[in-house]
């Protein structure tokens, strides 16, 4: 067998690229003002939950994260498992998971992505790779640690009320994004989502994360993932600007943010991860 990989449904991955590679996901929680629990990819979460009010948001919890460690060593025929969660620095997942992983006496290695959305979904895709290479487990967690210190990921927000209510930026960010309805994009800076740039409307912003994107990319091969909520068409167009400007994009992926993450950057956000050293993704 190889080993098997595990990550949490903050990644964002496709059914289809789960299936494919063999990836289990855990899902994280959301909780209605009515007490309703929802776990995300596997319950049916209401459309405009997004948009509800007093709606909290788990990380995933220690008995979901138990079960599954346990069916990915045994599917792995003993080769060992590695987890990639998000940053342990927005979620108690993390924790949790390393709970459970000290449980299994050392089966089970745990990667803390420093992200949060596809950029987990990509370092999740860089470890399953180096797993179906034939990578030990040892150097398939060294490999998902390396691509999540070069990962990159941004997001543009209509407005910061969502991000606000959640406490997932600082006071200094929150008052710059509210000063004259100015829009941010935000970015991943040690672990913590932070205010990269402001500006005054929402095209200007799409338009600088764009440079952004080709900036960083450096004209290497590089795999280019755009997350959105509830927001398709803007997703599609930043996306084919993107590959209009890039020569050398390995493979892409469209997906929406999700109802967890949704909540917490609010309805119309459009987010682009890059990583590199990826193989295409099918």
């Amino acid at each position: 067998m190889s080993v098997v990989i595990v990550t949490d449904s903050s990644s964002r991955l496709p059914a289809s690229l789960l299936d494919e590679h063999g990836i289990l996901q855990v899902p994280l929680h959301l909780t209605t003002e009515d007490g309703i629990d929802y776990a995300e990819g596997v319950d049916d979460v209401p459309d405009d939950i997004v948009t509800m009010p007093k709606v909290t948001t788990s990380g995933a919890n220690l008995g979901d994260l138990q079960d599954a460690y346990q069916r990915a060593w045994e599917a792995s025929d003993g080769d060992g498992v590695v987890a990639v969660h998000m940053s342990r620095r927005l979620s108690g997942t993390w924790g949790a998971a390393r709970l459970a992983a000290d449980a299994m006496d050392g089966k089970v290695r745990v990667v803390d992505s420093r992200s949060v959305g596809l950029s987990v979904g990509l370092t999740t895709m860089a470890a399953a790779q180096a797993a179906e290479n034939g990578l030990d487990r040892d150097a398939v967690y060294e490999t998902a640690v390396r691509a999540a210190a070069t990962a990159e990921s941004m997001v543009c927000v209509q407005a910061l009320d969502n991000l606000r209510a959640s406490g997932r930026i600082s006071a200094a960010s929150r008052m710059l994004g509210s000063a004259l309805a100015i829009k941010p994009i935000l970015h991943m800076a040690d672990g913590v989502l932070a205010l990269r740039e402001r500006h005054r409307t929402s095209t200007k912003a799409i338009a600088k994360m764009l440079d952004a994107v080709v900036e960083l990319a450096g004209g290497e091969p590089v795999t280019i993932g755009v997350q959105h909520c509830q927001n398709p068409e803007l997703a599609e167009s930043v996306l084919e600007q993107i590959t209009e400007r890039l020569d050398t994009v390995t493979s892409t992926l469209v997906v929406d943010l999700g109802a967890v993450l949704g909540i917490h950057v609010g309805p119309g956000a459009v987010g682009v991860a890059l990583a590199w050293g990826l193989d295409p993704l099918e």
